[in-house]
């Protein structure tokens, strides 16, 4: 029970009416939203659940360098991706897979719209049904050694 608001949490009344139960979808609209409550009911109320997790229930594993070619669009909106979550490349791409391997989705509806965003910007037009019909570009690689010439005697 949080003290001051009857054991009513964050749903207390604020002006005779009471407080609407809105999902919090964004950190920065919830500190918006906070700095307009009146100084009783801010100190009241908490904005979340903060959980402690054991360190025994981490799971322990171990990571290899893998040099993966994909496409470079693609690589461009993950690495955004990831980004925009503070995360790394790697990081996400394990959860993409876990999610994909279990057969659910690993991305939220407002995760889907700032992919779309990125595709847009990126101008990446592929979809899933393009996955089996993708094609590279022969090109010189700059890595490939130059042709030695054969001396003869």
């Amino acid at each position: 029970m949080i003290a001051g608001l009857g054991g009513q949490g964050c749903r207390g009344e604020l002006n005779g009416q009471p407080k609407a139960a809105a999902p919090q979808r964004d950190f920065r609209l919830m500190l918006a939203a906070s700095a307009r409550m009146p100084d009783s009911l801010h100190r009241a109320c908490y904005h979340g659940t903060l959980v402690h997790m054991p360190d025994d229930s981490r799971l322990l594993i171990e990571r290899v360098q893998s040099g993966v070619r994909m496409e470079k669009r693609i690589l461009k909106i993950l690495k955004a991706f990831a980004e925009y979550h503070d995360m790394t490349l790697g990081d996400l791409l394990e959860g993409i897979v876990l999610h994909a391997f279990d057969g659910k989705t690993p991305f939220s509806p407002a995760s889907l719209e700032r992919i779309r965003d990125l595709k847009k910007f990126y101008e990446l037009d592929l979809d899933s049904s393009a996955s089996h019909r993708l094609g590279e570009i022969k090109s010189k690689s700059p890595r490939s050694p130059a042709p030695q010439k054969v001396k003869n005697r």
